[in-house]
């Protein structure tokens, strides 16, 4: 699917300026250009366009609001002095798995007053002797480097710790359940005393049933002793 029609689908009836994420993700680019992406999308805040075969961001529109640019795994070899006047507000860069070589190449990103974040995974240039350290002097408004600050403390990443958040909220859900399960609802209560009530009876009943038992073994021994002496006793009722 080529990148025009992609965007068109990618809109779902909406405006241009209604959206403020756009992923394009495996598309085709004709002639490694971005295409159908305008001045239009003026809120958007996150482009993806991994693997689509670019070679250029030079017809990447004005995106004034844009802050995340994912441009990885693309062929990339130059060019990016375009991206300070295009997107002069990017604090995200990825250009993971491009054709960048050197340091001149990422030296215009020094216009981009707040660039945090710049990846270059899989680019020769971080085959280059010192290249954290002279990344960092090139880019002094960096914060990190693929996924490290300059003391080589990992990025914190925002999805895992909302994950992690969600997590702790459950564990102190089941801790809360347990304790109510402790206390006992009014309910687990009445249920509790009924039976209760329904194991009394039975002793009750076990207990009657034995007496009635006894009684009639001494009826028996009674009626035996008669016969034996030729006595004739008479039990009422029985």
């Amino acid at each position: 699917m080529d990148m025009k029609k992609r965007i068109h689908l990618e809109l779902r009836n909406r405006t241009p300026s209604d959206v403020k994420e756009l992923v394009l993700d495996n598309c085709r680019s004709n002639e490694g250009k971005i295409e159908g992406l305008t001045d239009e999308f003026e809120e958007l805040e996150f482009l993806s366009t991994i693997n689509v075969g670019l070679t250029t961001v030079a017809h990447l529109p004005k995106l004034n609001k844009l802050k995340k640019l994912e441009l990885s795994d693309n062929r990339i070899s130059g060019g990016l002095e375009v991206l300070a006047e295009k997107c002069p507000n990017l604090t995200h860069l990825n250009l993971s798995g491009n054709k960048i070589k050197d340091l001149s190449t990422i030296e215009p990103l020094k216009e981009l007053g707040t660039l945090k974040s710049l990846d270059l995974f899989n680019c020769e240039v971080t085959n280059l002797n010192e290249y954290r350290d002279n990344v960092f002097k090139l880019l002094p408004q960096l914060t990190y480097l693929d996924g490290y600050d300059k003391d080589d403390k990992e990025a914190p990443d925002s999805d895992a710790e909302v994950y992690a958040e969600g997590l702790d909220d459950d564990e102190e859900d089941d801790d809360d359940d347990e304790e109510y399960d402790e206390d006992a609802a009014p309910g687990d209560e009445e249920e509790e005393e009924g039976e209760d009530e329904e194991e009394e009876n039975e002793e009750e009943e076990e207990e009657d049933l034995s007496e009635t038992m006894n009684c009639n073994k001494i009826l028996n021994m009674y009626a035996a002793l008669s016969k034996n002496t030729q006595c004739h006793v008479k039990f009422g009722g029985l």
